[in-house]
């Protein structure tokens, strides 16, 4: 029987400081009004000084471990999607895999900017899929406030500093279930990925530093206007495609974990899709946009308060620098 990739354990991590936007605001010519009402973002979580991409990351794997009631040493492989990575090599996953103490299998940075996590959900659920690897620690993990331009208040007042963990392992694929009068899914756990780019706009959105064209880090520069634009359309598009994929409509949907940029592009993603708000996961006002940390954050929270249980149907969709979108659809 085929293979279906299970979540069976979530974690969290936020560095200690928290920034308001009144912080902000000292510094910047920028107001908490003017933040809030074009992002809804009122306060972010930033790395302390020493506080590594893999420090953030560890806490989260280790959290979503527990939470999965098992060691390390059952863990295959290690996924962790991040721009900010300690070093530019080795892959900052093969830091946690040490200090997780896995010795066995493998480890890898993959990189998507704020789509990351969900195309590193697609890379794990193949590996289990194909039987390859039982047990999956996918990461999204950054510190992003390392790539800001803090004079810039038009991208720094935007991100923040986060890690999310899941942990995925091999169940079997069981018959299909019938899940609403619109169709059916296909069982628990990962149900599809999809996964898109578009090459031809990736000056929207861009860190102007790179070792093989500045030889040193940049910062994010983004054309905001623009992204917005192309988030509402893709993002909708992707989440058509993965409910179409499974013979499912939008009132199927429990819950909508989505990439958390902009309360803006949440609530217009929702009023294009016909989804109720009360149905969306948002932490943009506490967290900012921790690019490929934001989805598992949220998710993690969600889990921990209640709302998402088992047997609920959760889509997860994000669209970062490149242009790179994605989705996927789990059955909890």
């Amino acid at each position: 029987m085929m293979k279906r990739s299970e979540i069976i354990g979530c974690g969290s991590y936020l560095p200690e400081r928290v920034v308001t936007n009144a912080e902000l605001s000292a510094k910047l010519d920028t107001t908490d009004e003017w933040i809030t009402t074009r992002t809804g973002i009122r306060q972010r979580h930033l790395a302390a000084d020493g506080e590594l991409t893999s420090d953030l990351a560890l806490k989260a794997a280790e959290r979503a471990l527990e939470n999965a009631n098992i060691p390390a040493s059952e863990v295959d492989m290690v996924v962790l999607a991040t721009t900010t990575p300690d070093n530019t090599f080795p892959a900052t996953a093969t830091k946690v895999q040490d200090k997780l103490g896995m010795v066995n299998g493998a480890a890898f940075d993959i990189q998507a900017v704020c789509s990351g996590f969900i195309y590193g959900m697609a890379i794990a659920d193949n590996f289990i899929k194909t039987s390859q690897c039982k047990t999956v620690v996918l990461i999204g993990a950054e510190t992003f406030s390392r790539i800001l331009d803090w004079e810039d208040r038009s991208t720094c007042v935007l991100f923040g500093d986060g890690a999310g963990a899941v942990v995925l392992r091999a169940g079997e694929a069981e018959p299909e279930v019938n899940v609403g009068e619109s169709g059916h899914n296909r069982g628990t756990g990962i149900l599809s990925t999809h996964l898109h780019s578009d090459g031809s706009t990736n000056e929207l959105l861009y860190v102007d530093g790179g070792p093989s064209s500045t030889q040193t880090v940049g910062h994010v520069r983004m054309n905001g206007r623009e992204v917005f634009r192309h988030a509402v359309t893709n993002l909708a598009s992707i989440v058509g495609e993965a409910l179409e994929a499974n013979g499912l409509a939008s009132e199927d949907i429990d819950w909508l974990v989505p990439h958390q940029a902009n309360k803006r592009i949440l609530d217009s993603t929702a009023k294009k899709l016909g989804l109720a708000k009360e149905k969306i996961v948002i932490t943009v006002d506490r967290h900012a946009n921790t690019s490929a940390a934001s989805i598992p954050l949220a998710l993690d929270e969600a889990v921990r308060d209640g709302r998402i249980k088992k047997g609920d149907l959760v889509l997860m969709e994000a669209m970062g620098g490149g242009l790179t979108w994605g989705a996927g659809l789990v059955r909890w």
